[in-house]
């Protein structure tokens, strides 16, 4: 007994993270690094209820700058190195953690929107 395209073994609104389709998982959600497609090729769901805004890199800033500010704290008490250590060691992590947070929380942030059925602006008309 098939249910169309919902019926494929798949929990709806998981796959953000990974950056698949949040309707049928198996769709790609990004046109690019950060840029989301228009629709699913897979079972064409239209993404333009999709915006993220800049929630996703509000959540990446707070964790990542946490992260690494303790880290910096913590090498710079136990071994006060020069400072040109602390550029090589903070600059790739924060390029690493930022771009890799911020493309899974937006992932991830549209999935929350599609499995609530969030949408800018509508009215619902009784």
């Amino acid at each position: 007994m098939s249910h169309g395209h919902h019926d494929l073994g798949h929990n709806p609104g998981s796959g953000g993270m990974s950056g698949r389709c949040p309707q049928c998982g198996r769709g790609k959600m990004f046109d690019g690094y950060l840029t989301v497609k228009d629709r699913c090729e897979v079972c064409g769901l239209d993404y333009s209820f999709a915006d993220s805004g800049d929630g996703p890199a509000v959540f990446v800033i707070l964790i990542v700058g946490f992260v690494i500010v303790g880290l910096a704290l913590f090498v710079e008490i136990a071994y006060q190195p020069p400072y040109w250590v602390h550029a090589v060691l903070w600059l790739p992590l924060l390029l690493v953690l930022g771009l890799g947070l911020l493309r899974m929380l937006k992932g991830w942030m549209i999935a929350q929107q599609y499995r609530h059925k969030a949408a800018e602006g509508r009215l619902d008309k009784d």
